[in-house]
């Protein structure tokens, strides 16, 4: 919190800089809250790819360029297919977790920021409404359930 804050590191590079001339009010937004999801689950995508990207055979890679392809072209049609599963692994372990977040939006966000964890938490606690709740609960599931179904 201590970075986003009006007073705080990222506004303070910011305008010693010179990119802006008054604090940013970052903290208590959707923004904050983005920032936050990314910087807590960016490791969970990162490993699996990174553990993908080591196990491809770079003479593939190599043959597409001596045979004319373009990077862009090698990329596409050799790297991202063989990291496919650490792209799918990694996504796995980024959704299933961010879609239920609670601590991230109610610290970052405050009690304007709308994510499903939250609402639930609001729905269950705040407003008693337990049908509501139930039926978002029963939705995320769903929702992760479906997840386990897209690995090839």
């Amino acid at each position: 919190m201590g970075i986003l804050k009006n007073n705080g590191v990222l506004n303070n590079v910011l305008l010693w800089l010179g990119v802006i001339d008054q604090p940013l009010t970052i903290l208590h937004t959707n923004l904050a809250v983005y920032i936050g999801i990314v910087y807590a689950y960016l490791p969970f995508m990162v490993l699996p790819i990174y553990t993908a990207l080591t196990r491809i055979d770079y003479s593939l890679v190599e043959a597409s360029l001596d045979l004319g392809a373009r990077p862009l072209k090698t990329f596409f049609s050799i790297i991202v297919p063989l990291t496919k599963g650490g792209i799918i692994a990694g996504s796995m372990l980024v959704f299933i977790p961010a879609v239920g977040e609670f601590v991230i939006p109610e610290l970052l966000g405050g009690p304007d920021s709308i994510m499903i964890g939250r609402v639930l938490w609001q729905e269950f606690f705040n407003n008693r409404d337990w049908p509501v709740a139930s039926a978002v609960a029963i939705i995320m599931l769903a929702a992760a359930d479906s997840t386990d179904h897209v690995v090839p």
